[in-house]
């Protein structure tokens, strides 16, 4: 499988090295950029991976990208590189939604580790959010009755206590519920349950 990984440095050898460096992982699909600026014009809406993102740079700085990003942001694992000792970097960028940074000089096996480790985070939250959004996207088709009916439901009731409960006949209920089932695509009350814990309608204990 490729990963795509991008390397926004405004410095030649540095950018040049990383890109030597990654390029020898031969699932490493590499785009580089000389700025910030160039970086968040050029990305697209499929764009998304491990993002190498150096902080001093003219125009938009690290900080500046991350925050730019705004929704964009979770397509991305974003590393921020900085200068030796700039711990309170490190932490704004960790507040602005980095999973790490790495200090210049960096260690070449460092560097891929914390890249290897960036993806396997990146790898397992979208996985997370794509399944999030599967189920709500699913839960999203539900009339708000028949939202009513799967809680009812979820909490344990008969229909005849929905029925009460909503001030509707137990027949209804049960249109409701056929209706939903079809909605959701399931064919078993489990099987609806599970795409209301996969939506987030229950915490999950």
């Amino acid at each position: 499988m490729m990963r795509s990984v991008y390397i926004v440095d405004d410095d030649d050898p540095v950018r040049g090295s990383l890109q030597g460096l990654l390029s020898e992982r031969p699932e490493h699909q590499i785009r580089v950029f000389r700025s910030g600026d160039d970086f968040l014009e050029s990305i697209e809406p499929e764009d998304g991976g491990v993002l190498l993102l150096d902080y001093h740079m003219p125009g938009s700085n690290g900080l500046d990208v991350l925050r730019l990003l705004g929704e964009q942001r979770s397509r991305f694992a974003a590393v921020i590189l900085t200068g030796q000792g700039d711990v309170s970097v490190a932490v704004q960028a960790m507040k602005a939604g980095a999973v790490d940074f790495l200090e210049k000089p960096y260690d070449p096996y460092h560097l891929l580790r914390v890249v290897e480790a960036a993806f396997k985070r990146f790898e397992s939250d979208t996985g997370q959010q794509e399944r999030l959004k599967a189920a709500t996207d699913r839960i999203d088709r539900l009339s708000p009755r028949e939202r009513d009916v799967l809680m009812g439901l979820i909490e344990g009731r008969a229909n005849k206590v929905i029925a009460h409960d909503l001030d509707l006949s137990p027949r209804t209920v049960e249109i409701y519920r056929a209706n939903m089932m079809e909605k959701l695509g399931v064919g078993s009350l489990s099987e609806a349950l599970r795409v209301a814990f996969a939506a987030g309608m229950v915490p999950v204990p």
